[in-house]
């Protein structure tokens, strides 16, 4: 075995050695500490707050806010977040999105107010983003991203005698593209649409709305989407059937949810109208 092989595989064995599971069970490599993850979530908020328009409606903050507190006081005390500890920011955008971040950052663009037409819609979003930070999403995908390219840098030293570099090379190239980052992608995806579905029914909130916002979700799209074989995230259909088949397991947690006092009361306000686009 050559010293370039003897490396490789060495390196691989270190990363893979940080293995650990999701709160669903799924194996995931996960290296980066949790306190850097943390300040680089805080970080990035703070530099999104100076660059992004943020609303000053105390009305469309206090629904979002009332929201996320909601669904951020079922998160067990074992993921190391309390209730208070999470920030929630309205940004005055017309993109439909939301994200949360390490360090309990949680962030609500009022084109996507517009899209959830109500508060349970609004929660299968916010519940879907901080699902994302339980599971360690970013972590992996920075631990993935990490691990692929030392891959492709070992590998092509490796290779560097070799007449078919380059062919191996592209065949490597291609498989951290389609075989490894993408489905990778998908997975957190749907990951975090199982996580939120149950956050959002412990929380008192209708686990139906999750497939009704996603109906929406495909309207506002106009059908522009890419193949899913060469997109990130799951297409619109396939969150709409996997949420659909999820209802089985998290109506009876809603409804024991309701039966014992947790009944959210955020009313969506007036929205403003989105801003014109320039000609």
């Amino acid at each position: 075995m050559t010293r370039n092989s003897i490396t490789l595989l060495l390196s691989a064995s270190l990363l893979l050695g940080a293995c650990t599971s999701t709160p669903t069970g799924r194996s995931q490599l996960a290296f980066q500490d949790s306190g850097k993850m943390a300040a680089m979530g805080a970080q990035s908020f703070e530099q999104l707050k100076q660059k992004e328009k943020v609303s000053q409606s105390k009305a469309l903050n206090d629904y979002a806010q009332c929201v996320s507190r909601a669904i951020v006081n079922e998160v067990p005390e074992s993921f190391g977040y309390q209730p208070d500890s999470w920030e929630v920011v309205v940004f005055d955008s017309d993109q439909v999105n939301a994200f949360a971040l390490p360090g309990a950052k949680i962030g609500v663009y009022t084109g996507l107010m517009r899209v959830a037409d109500n508060q349970d819609q609004l929660a299968a979003v916010i519940g879907h983003e901080v699902a994302h930070v339980l599971a360690k999403h970013s972590n992996e995908r920075m631990s993935t991203q990490i691990l692929t390219s030392v891959g492709l840098l070992a590998a092509g030293v490796a290779l560097s005698d070799s007449d078919n570099k380059g062919l191996y090379m592209a065949v490597l190239g291609a498989g951290a593209a389609y075989g490894v980052i993408l489905p990778y992608s998908r997975v957190h995806e749907s990951e975090a649409d199982h996580m939120g579905q149950d956050l959002m029914a412990q929380a008192g909130f209708d686990p139906e709305a999750a497939v009704e916002l996603w109906h929406n979700m495909a309207k506002a799209s106009g059908g522009k989407q890419p193949p899913e074989l060469m997109s990130t995230h799951p297409s619109h259909q396939t969150r709409i059937s996997d949420l659909t088949q999820g209802l089985a397991q998290f109506e009876p947690i809603y409804q024991q949810a309701q039966a014992s006092g947790k009944r959210p009361n955020c009313v969506k306000p007036d929205m403003p109208p989105p801003a014109e686009k320039e000609s």
